[in-house]
């Protein structure tokens, strides 16, 4: 049974408070729709002062998807790690993790945008050392037991659910991260299909003395809208991809390797290049993918639209493969 995610990062540009409400219970309604078909995850990020209205608080979206769901997993992919305030984000965790009996799994990155940083006046040089204190401080803080942090004693509470600790991966692309994730014995989530990092990965592990193991997307994982029409959805609703594409293009460097890229100025471009997919039912279980992303409400998809795309994924896809 390949693993299934509906994707969710509440993108609408333009957006009105009310339309925005409207989009934000949207999706609360499709997790819902998703986790009663059997979809295995919710997947969001975190992104901070984009004029698009991009998600900037996930945990609070997390925490709604769980009050109106009973199975599926929320993955936050990913936080931006040093942003976070790590006593409060070792309690906001817990609560989740308690809350929703352990369905939470965050993958903690660095980020790629030093606006980000300048928002919240965090020094972008200081981020590495910011992530390494950020992680330790959520593994200590997790025992319930005494620590020291910055110089003084402090107690978390209360524990979480899981045992020894909620699901907590380090996410990135660079050798700094790999060898985080390797000395701290976290299971390491790499941005995209690097095998050659999660080689030097496992040789740090052997290095450190410590056991973990990696998370890696696929060489291809291609985010998927489902359509009767595939033609009409490009010619009506191809804007919508091209703007989240074209987004994410704008914050990506050469250093930066993601599992989204693409590198397309029109829709056309994109339509060739595979990145974002819209498939019949028939076209989606033909593609063979282990890991099928559903991303319904795209670059401020239409909700209807994006209905449309779950409703035939959830009725005619998997019901196919086993779901």
């Amino acid at each position: 049974m390949p693993v299934s995610v509906v994707r969710f990062n509440l993108v609408e540009p333009g957006a009105t408070p009310a339309s925005l409400r409207a989009r934000y219970q949207a999706a609360l309604e499709m997790a819902a729709y998703a986790d009663e078909h059997g979809i295995t995850t919710v997947q969001t990020e975190e992104h901070h002062g984009v004029a698009n209205n991009w998600l900037p608080s996930p945990f609070a979206f997390a925490a709604a998807v769980f009050g109106a769901t009973r199975r599926i997993a929320v993955t936050v992919s990913a936080i931006i790690g040093p942003l976070h305030d790590p006593l409060r984000l070792a309690e906001e965790i817990a609560v989740l993790d308690l809350l929703s009996g352990g369905r939470l799994v965050t993958v903690a990155g660095i980020g790629y945008r030093p606006e980000e940083y300048a928002l919240f006046d965090v020094e972008w040089k200081r981020r590495g050392k910011l992530q390494d204190e950020l992680l330790e401080t959520l593994l200590k803080a997790w025992t319930g037991e005494d620590f020291t942090y910055r110089g003084r004693t402090v107690r978390v509470t209360p524990r979480p659910f899981t045992d020894p600790h909620p699901l907590l991966l380090v996410g990135g692309s660079s050798e700094a991260a790999a060898r985080r994730a390797a000395r701290l014995g976290l299971p390491f989530f790499p941005s995209a299909h690097l095998p050659e990092l999660e080689a030097y990965y496992k040789e740090r592990l052997v290095e450190y003395g410590t056991e973990g193991w990696t998370m890696m997307p696929a060489a291809e994982t291609p985010l998927l809208h489902l359509a009767e029409d595939p033609g009409e959805v490009w010619a009506t609703h191809g804007e919508h991809f091209l703007h989240e594409a074209r987004t994410y293009a704008s914050w990506q460097s050469g250093d930066i390797r993601s599992a989204v890229k693409s590198a397309a100025t029109d829709v056309a471009g994109l339509r060739a290049e595979g990145v974002y997919r819209v498939l019949t039912p028939d076209e989606c279980v033909a593609q063979g993918l282990d890991n099928l992303v559903l991303h319904p409400l795209a670059g401020g998809m239409p909700v209807a639209e994006g209905w449309r795309s779950l409703r035939l994924f959830c009725e005619d896809v998997l019901p196919r493969l086993g779901g």
